[in-house]
């Protein structure tokens, strides 16, 4: 296969004009060129339209950039006649088979560091999900927000009116809020001259001198419970700092809920980015899932309900 030396110069026109029916021309990485990611569409027009000279049509199989207005994706797909392809076909209809007409219990699984990077997801999921499983870092906004202490855990303070409304509205909407009951605690986060020396305490009961890096044993049963307690689950985000062995138990036990549901006859997607490194770096066999996206912010982006550039173009 030829590998041009640019994205769209005099090697690449060459390497094109030579092609022979059944010919592929791989193209010099897009991202070297600056006018690609440019957020201004004048800057990125020009260079889209001198790719997309090169070709007759378009199509876009690179889901994990569709959140994004790029030239190479975005604006190529305004110049030629553009389609799906099929690796961008299977992620939206997977995604909208979860959300748009779940079959149910629809679960829906939270985790990762920060509830602010949920925020959308929670909006947009509240009012269709049957549950909520909240646990990795993003899990002691919600502690906190129901009067626990957390110790030297990672909290969002400015997000804890927010979430207190999102605790309300979950009630109201009959909408089950499922938090881990323990948790597993380290003096501080492992590096350096901070040791690895984790212990099992009550959620409510964090000392003030310890940080939460996973959730406990028992909630680790529970959240598996709920998991394989359903029709359909959404997971996205690890529940604890799963690089570190001593922290990855949660994050474990919640992917082999996912596989024992998905073995139950359940759909069950796994969330790009951390959620798919965690599942393939802690040894789980892919097709113990329904799906594992191939999108991380394209894949939360969807979930939120925003509209994505790079598909609203190929319409």
């Amino acid at each position: 296969m030829p590998l041009a030396k640019d994205t769209y110069g005099e090697d690449a026109q060459a390497k094109v004009a030579a092609m022979t029916d059944g010919d592929v021309v791989l193209l010099e990485n897009v991202r070297f060129n600056p006018e690609e990611t440019s957020k201004d569409p004048a800057v990125r027009a020009p260079y889209a339209k001198k790719i997309a000279a090169l070709g007759e049509v378009f199509v876009s199989d690179g889901f994990g950039v569709v959140h994004r207005a790029q030239g190479s994706d975005y604006d190529v797909a305004a110049d030629l006649p553009a389609a799906a392809g099929l690796l961008v076909e299977k992620e939206v209809k997977a995604l909208s088979k979860a959300t748009e007409n779940p079959e149910r219990p629809f679960t829906v699984v939270l985790g990762g560091s920060k509830v602010s990077d949920k925020l959308g997801v929670i909006e947009n999921l509240l009012d269709k999900a049957n549950r909520l499983v909240i646990g990795g870092g993003m899990v002691f906004t919600f502690l906190k927000a129901k009067g626990y202490e957390v110790g030297t855990s990672l909290l969002e303070e400015d997000q804890l009116d927010k979430v207190k409304g999102y605790i309300e509205t979950a009630e109201k909407n009959g909408v089950e809020l499922v938090l881990p009951t323990d948790i597993v605690v380290n003096p501080g986060f492992p590096a350096g001259d901070t040791p690895v020396a984790p212990e099992t305490v009550a959620a409510d009961a964090i000392p003030a001198d310890k940080m939460g890096l996973d959730i406990g044993p028992e909630s680790q049963k529970l959240f598996h419970d709920k998991i394989v307690d359903s029709k359909t689950v959404v997971w996205n985000g690890p529940m604890g700092v799963f690089e570190i062995p001593e922290f990855a138990a949660g994050t474990k036990a919640v992917a082999q809920g996912l596989v024992d549901a998905t073995a139950a006859g359940a759909f069950t997607i796994v969330g790009g980015g951390d959620s798919a490194s965690a599942v393939r770096n802690l040894g789980f066999p892919e097709d113990g899932f329904s799906h594992i996206s191939t999108g991380g912010g394209a894949s939360l982006e969807f979930l939120e309900g925003k509209e994505l550039p790079g598909l609203k173009v190929l319409e």
